[in-house]
């Protein structure tokens, strides 16, 4: 699950607006993007993603989605794995393919005396991957690998049982890069499968930064991507949440005990999201000024670090947090925890709490739109979350307009201390598993 969390607050020293233009281009062909156009420097960022992700694998094929985007790049059309990346460093051009729970995502940064060129190969690697043996099987040991070594990851593991215990045998569930079994069952004609599934027009969303205009980029679309199948495989169920509050422990050798902890969240459409989001900023946000880092970290010293997040998915909300404590002092600290949950929750915050993060919140997110990529990566995701197209100029108004009684008011109804559990990597003394 670590793999959906949301980047943390990222930073272009303009007033607390972000005022990009972005245009609303469709393609002849009827592939919507956003498009901000810059022509300062002659090169352009392209994000897409596919909505579905490692939670379209079909039953028995666990990790398909995953081993399939990562050869995407291994050899397509009339080109072999290397005679691919000859032609994509020949272009100069910079492509990377990225499964995640709820999408796949493909960003690509192409030179404007490179475009045409750049496009014709991303578009082989979309809609024409070859899939060679040789590649299926050189990128399945390097999953397997991957796989071999998150067993022996404290950290890993407990996002995995948390994951298992919230969400039973949903695919929200299960690590999407599959399990040793699944990776090595699985054959060339799922692979095959999971590109049709996960890869097709019905779920694109597109968003574009830099030197091309509204017609190009329509034009640009429609070659890139308007051979694609039109639908692919049906998006999974709603995910139930399954997790009583509690602890739960997982005996590991390790002398820092991995702790993942979190309760059921809010839908990102909700009206009162804005309201939690600052909650949570103050209660976890990964600042040394949040409650759980002042008490947990600052006056004990029972953590490195400590933080909390809202986890709006498609199928599922949660609040999250996480940290690592020594063996002997993991019990401490989760007491902590639960007392700022239960005091957050009964007394709200001050008023001096919320100032402060309005001002960092609403300073801090102008800085995000530094440079094509991460533009194009903002606009993309925005529109997979449903967001308007002025978002960026609108988004600060509605940080300000959040009033200390709205925070306390979502405290309330949002944090849960008695639903709160805890998955405990380690050797922790005085704690056990209590369900």
């Amino acid at each position: 699950m670590m793999l959906r969390l949301a980047a943390a607050l990222i930073l272009f020293a303009l007033p607390v607006r972000a005022d990009v233009q972005i245009q609303d281009v469709t393609s002849p062909g009827g592939i919507h993007a956003w498009l901000v156009e810059s022509h300062e420097l002659p090169f352009t960022a392209l994000e897409i993603r596919f909505r579905g992700g490692t939670s379209l694998d079909a039953e028995g094929a666990r990790g398909a989605v995953n081993l399939m985007t990562g050869l995407l790049e291994e050899g397509a059309g009339d080109l072999d794995a290397q005679g691919f990346a000859r032609a994509r460093d020949g272009l100069a051009a910079n492509f990377s393919f990225r499964p995640s729970t709820d999408a796949v995502s493909v960003s690509a940064r192409f030179l404007t005396e490179n475009r045409d060129e750049a496009v014709d190969l991303l578009r082989l690697a979309l809609v024409e991957p070859r899939f060679d043996a040789d590649a299926i099987d050189r990128v399945r040991g390097q999953v397997l690998s991957g796989l071999a070594s998150d067993a022996k990851d404290p950290n890993h593991i407990s996002g995995q049982v948390f994951d298992a215990q919230a969400f039973g045998d949903h695919p929200y569930g299960s690590d999407g890069s599959g399990t040793p079994e699944s990776v090595q069952g699985l054959s060339r004609e799922q692979v095959v499968a999971a590109h049709r599934a996960a890869l097709a027009r019905d779920r694109i969303y597109v968003a574009a930064a830099g030197d091309i205009d509204a017609e190009s980029l329509g034009l640009l679309l429609d070659r890139l991507l308007g051979d694609l199948p039109a639908e692919g495989a049906p998006m999974p169920p709603r995910a139930d949440w399954k997790l009583d509050g509690g602890v739960t422990v997982v005996d590991f050798p390790t002398p820092q005990a991995s702790v993942r902890f979190g309760q059921t969240g809010i839908e990102r459409d909700d009206p009162d999201f804005f309201p939690a989001y600052v909650l949570n900023e103050i209660l976890g946000g990964g600042r040394f000024g949040s409650r759980l880092m002042t008490e947990v970290r600052e006056k004990r010293g029972l953590t490195y670090g400590i933080g909390s997040y809202l986890l709006p998915m498609d199928h599922a909300e949660t609040m999250m947090g996480a940290f690592a404590s020594s063996n002997a002092t993991v019990g401490q600290a989760i007491d902590l925890v639960r007392e700022e949950w239960r005091r957050t929750a009964a007394e709200g915050v001050t008023a001096e709490e919320l100032e402060a993060t309005k001002t960092y919140l609403t300073g801090s997110y102008p800085l995000r739109f530094d440079g094509n990529g991460p533009i194009a990566s903002i606009l993309v995701g925005m529109q997979m979350e449903g967001l308007p197209i002025d978002y960026p100029v609108t988004r600060n108004e509605k940080i300000e307009a959040v009033t200390l009684e709205d925070v306390k008011r979502v405290a309330q109804s949002l944090l849960k201390p008695e639903a709160l559990h805890f998955v405990v990597v380690g050797q922790p003394e005085g704690v056990a598993s209590d369900g």
